[in-house]
């Protein structure tokens, strides 16, 4: 993992104790992005603190985010900071969409 975004993404998540944090590398099958985070918090609260502290964090590193989308509703939030497009979820919402799933399969495809 060279990215440095990524990493701090990673971190400040984890240490706000979002579940079943994962990446993904994707830049070989899209040029939207080079990586999702993909991540899920317990409630919308949890969703919308995540979001909340992702975004207050990073911007003490003068980086801030093109776009972020569904803080609203809190159930997927998107943050978008170009190389690095982070999504956290409600349980029940990462499994309805399972962009993981999709994400592998899209690759598997491209591979073979």
């Amino acid at each position: 993992m060279e990215n440095e975004l990524l990493s701090k993404i990673l971190k400040i998540l984890d240490d706000k104790k979002a579940i079943d944090i994962n990446h993904m590398e994707i830049k070989d099958v899209t040029t939207i992005t080079d990586y999702f985070v993909i991540a899920s918090g317990t409630s919308s609260t949890h969703i919308k603190a995540l979001a909340d502290n992702l975004e207050y964090e990073l911007k003490k590193d003068g980086i801030y985010p093109n776009k972020i989308e569904g803080y609203e509703t809190g159930t997927w939030i998107l943050l978008d900071y170009a190389d690095v497009v982070v999504h956290i979820f409600t349980e029940q919402e990462r499994q309805k969409y399972n962009i993981e799933e999709l994400w592998d399969n899209m690759k598997n495809k491209l591979n073979n």
